[in-house]
């Protein structure tokens, strides 16, 4: 029985007894959450509230008066075995073994459904991140960010929230001048400019650019140079693009930067700025005043030269996903941009929004790869670097998303390449879709045995007492599988995917121990038990809501390992 379920009980019966005349409160005081947990002791139950203390100062009456006139209602309902008492006012509820099994068939039949909700319902969220530079390859620094970026929009989705997946293109400025020298230099045999680019890919772009657009060496100086720089960005933002969806990393937006200059949006953003009176002309420049909002100093939009600062950008891009309608920007930024905190948030402000519900800066630290407790360095295209397609060819996709998502983005990371190739227990990506590919090969067996059909949500399970499903482990598993929404929906909350990985490690380890000690099929050629039928179901919707968990975290189920 899931806390949504338990929570739904206890407001009928608060509504009863109010209905009743026994409760004598409002029914509009009734609130629309209050909390439903896991008790720290199992010998306390299966849940434990503290309704009876949020609503007993406006029913005017003694928190344990109230729970207990509470628990006596409760007790009443079949699915609750024993309701009691305790300390100032909380009530602690024992399920009923069948009504907590039958979660097991609830969860089958929801399928890919189990474990979503509308949490988040109604909220329209951006989030943007990687947005890095189209001038390489994706490295080390954009691979976590590729990874828990998109889990968090993928938990977010999962909570009800309607997300946006943005990928900020970078593609103007010096930095695409410095990049299209590189390509050129490369292409006419020289060496790329000092501050340039450098690196084997540098010279592999130039070798494409010049088999494709021949025609690009029959010219020569600014024009040259200039396509080299525009064909050169193409190619590379179309090798990211394919890189990420290699990674499962998929976005709905891509957005140029110089999309915001063509289209006017510096235009709109800088007059929405005006309007809220924060812009101001000083030293011939023309200024924003963020330390109005915390920021450390005043920023300059427009130079005394009449040039737009890169920070002009900053701003309209962010005027602009508000005009697109996002009630939520979330920015997914780097280890070395912990100004940006303040400043984007004084940017809101200046924009006349309230930044604690209209912006959100996420800061993730650096990563690095171990092998035999050393650093390594796997790239030999792009110089000192690692990028995402050394690290896809070196452990693949699962093991690598998994690796970078079970630790929270804001801790520095290592991850130890040996450990995550590893086919063992101590390979956490490897013990839960282990755990998965398990259970699929058990329901298989019972499919030919002929125990069930072929696995489906059109299972019935009528003829299933579910009240069988007695064993400690087994009620431990069952518990666990009923915490998974409430999972799912404090990980977008809080925007850490990691615990869903932590939470699938988890349950992984309750199932090998469940079915180390408690026999689902029978002997070949015997009729299977009701109690086997039982802990079939179990097993069944354990599978869903470990694939379900994988799928959030762009992670493979496989049925077979």
């Amino acid at each position: 029985m899931t806390p949504e379920i338990v929570t739904a009980h206890v407001v009928e019966v608060l509504q009863g007894l109010i209905s009743a005349g026994s409760l004598p409160l409002d029914p509009s005081a009734i609130p629309d959450r209050f909390a439903v947990d896991r008790p720290k002791s199992r010998d306390h139950g299966d849940w434990a509230t503290n309704i009876a203390m949020v609503i007993a100062k406006p029913a005017g009456l003694n928190p344990r008066d109230c729970a207990n006139l509470l628990a006596e209602a409760l007790q009443e309902r079949p699915e609750f075995s024993r309701v009691e008492v305790a300390g100032p006012g909380f009530i602690n509820i024992t399920v009923d073994s069948a009504a907590a099994g039958a979660l097991a068939a609830a969860i089958v039949r929801a399928g890919a459904h189990y474990g979503r909700s509308d949490a988040m319902a109604g909220q329209s969220v951006n989030v943007e991140f990687i947005s890095a530079n189209p001038t390489g390859p994706l490295h080390l620094g954009h691979t976590r960010w590729a990874v828990v970026g998109d889990a968090i929009a993928r938990v977010l989705h999962a909570a009800g929230a309607t997300v946006v997946r943005e990928f900020y293109i970078n593609d103007r400025g010096v930095q695409m001048d410095k990049f299209g020298a590189s390509v050129r230099a490369r292409a006419l045999g020289e060496a790329p400019p000092e501050d340039g680019y450098h690196g084997d890919y540098v010279a592999e772009l130039a070798s494409a650019i010049v088999a494709e657009h021949p025609a690009v060496m029959d010219t020569e100086g600014e024009q040259q140079h200039e396509a080299f720089r525009e064909h050169a960005y193409a190619l590379q933002l179309s090798l990211q693009r394919a890189t990420l969806e290699r990674f499962r990393t998929n976005f709905d937006v891509w957005y140029s930067e110089r999309s915001l200059h063509s289209s006017g949006a510096v235009e709109r953003g800088l007059a929405r700025l005006r309007e809220h009176g924060h812009v101001f002309e000083a030293d011939g420049a023309t200024w924003l005043r963020t330390t109005d909002f915390g920021d450390d100093k005043d920023r300059v939009l427009i130079k005394a030269d009449g040039d737009y600062t890169y920070f002009t950008s900053d701003t309209a891009y962010y005027v602009d996903k508000r005009a697109r309608g996002f009630d939520r920007c979330l920015y997914l930024l780097g280890a070395d941009h912990h100004g940006y905190v303040n400043r984007l948030r004084a940017v809101a402000a200046c924009a006349g929004d309230d930044p604690e519900s209209s912006i959100e800066v996420l800061i993730g630290q650096m990563v690095k790869m171990t092998r035999d407790g050393k650093e390594v360095r796997l790239s030999k295209r792009a110089g000192d670097l690692i990028t995402l397609d050394d690290l896809i060819e070196e452990v693949g996709v699962d093991a690598a998303r998994y690796s970078l998502v079970r630790y929270p983005a804001d801790s520095p990371l290592t991850v130890d390449l040996d450990l995550i190739v590893k086919q063992s227990s101590e390979n956490p990506v490897f013990y839960v879709q282990y755990a998965h590919a398990r259970i699929c090969t058990l329901l298989r067996a019972a499919s030919a045995a002929g125990h069930v059909p072929e696995l489906s949500a059109d299972w019935s399970a009528d003829a299933v007492d579910f009240s069988l499903l007695a064993d400690p482990r087994e009620s431990e598993l069952l518990a666990a599988l009923g915490e998974f929404p409430r999972i799912v929906a404090f990980a977008a909350q809080v925007r850490e995917p990691h615990r869903i990985a932590r939470y699938l490690e988890d349950l992984g380890g309750l199932y090998h121990r469940f079915y180390d000690a408690c026999r689902v099929l029978p002997p070949a050629g015997e009729p299977i038990s009701p109690l086997g039928l039982a802990r079939l179901w179990l097993c069944a919707a354990t599978r869903q809501v470990l694939a379900n968990g994988l799928d959030v975290l762009g992670v493979s189920a496989p049925e077979t390992m």
